[in-house]
């Protein structure tokens, strides 16, 4: 008897993941859900250096900034509630502190630039359709940062908006790095605040936009989709898979998603490596009743040889 319905996967042919590979992820928090587990294996790895960008147009900014090696000025940024904020960052960056804002700004657009142009795959998690567009200013912001919402023109982007954002980013980066694999997908996150009916139409739009743009460039081998989405909506299909808000997948699912992530992903050669890092980051976490024991500082002898002999055949390796 099978009581669940399967998402189809297959290992990807070509352009995998391994631990010489430079990850780079954009796009809303499910991008950090996942990015989080590329750091605790010890991929080489970026993720949001700008904060969580939920929408294309914001991730398109993003790459179009870091390309021209912008330089953000007391032009970009603003006062609100005790703190100074960018409209192209997410609130995390925001600091009551204007110059180390700008400090911070410009350090993470040199940290992306430098990565973007040696990234081997960049992941793009796309969260809504919806945007929200700044009167006074008439640009389509990242967050809006608790700004009064009177402030702001709400829009649903078009596919084809979409398809062509999308486009331009990969044109972009392709500008810089020409062997630069993109993988897209759609996060599994509900924005209620949109509407239950709202969402869904939000989701549609970025599914088709995707699947619109890999028609257009069905010869391409670096462009993927992974179905995120889809395993959450259609394969895990229960409450018990999310957070208490019942918006978020809980930790059960991401490390589900993972697993099906690397099964397509990651190149098999990778995954003893994955192994060796897991036992020594649980050895790293382990807290023991007695830390000045002989057989504690055995342990730590016995780990940090491990560490050693892996950081030997792995030097990009760090803990």
């Amino acid at each position: 008897m099978n009581l669940q319905t399967k998402i189809p996967l297959q290992p990807q042919r070509f352009n995998q993941i391994d631990y010489s590979s430079k990850v780079l992820l954009l796009g809303s928090c499910f991008s950090e859900n996942i990015g989080e587990k590329f750091q605790y294996f010890k991929f080489q790895s970026l993720q949001n250096p700008f904060g969580i960008l939920f929408q294309p147009l914001a991730i398109e900014k993003l790459i179009t900034n870091t390309i021209n090696q912008k330089e953000y000025t007391e032009q970009d940024i603003f006062f609100n509630n005790e703190q100074w904020h960018c409209f192209d960052a997410h609130s995390r960056l925001s600091n009551p502190s204007k110059e180390e804002l700008l400090a911070q700004l410009n350090e993470n657009m040199s940290q992306t630039h430098n990565f973007l142009k040696e990234a081997s795959h960049i992941i793009i998690t796309l969260g809504t359709s919806w945007v929200y567009r700044h009167i006074e200013t008439d640009q389509i912001v990242a967050n809006c940062h608790k700004v009064p919402q009177k402030k702001f023109l709400k829009e649903l982007l078009s596919v084809d908006t979409i398809t062509e954002s999308l486009e331009a980013s990969i044109s972009l980066v392709k500008s810089i790095n020409p062997n630069a694999n993109f993988i897209f997908t759609v996060s599994p996150v509900r924005h209620i605040k949109d509407g239950f009916v709202e969402n869904t139409l939000s989701k549609s739009h970025l599914i088709t936009a995707i699947h619109q743009l890999l028609s257009l460039r069905a010869e391409s081998r670096s462009l993927s989709y992974f179905p995120s989405y889809e395993i959450v909506m259609d394969e895990l299909r229960d409450y018990r898979f999310y957070k208490d808000d019942m918006l978020h997948p809980n930790q059960l699912a991401i490390d589900y998603i993972w697993e099906k992530f690397t099964s397509v992903w990651v190149h098999q050669n990778s995954k003893a490596i994955m192994d060796e890092v897991d036992a020594i980051q649980k050895g790293l976490a382990h807290r023991p009743f007695n830390p000045n024991s002989d057989a504690q500082k055995k342990f730590l002898k016995k780990l940090q040889s491990k560490i050693k002999e892996l950081q030997k055949a792995h030097p990009q390796i760090q803990f």
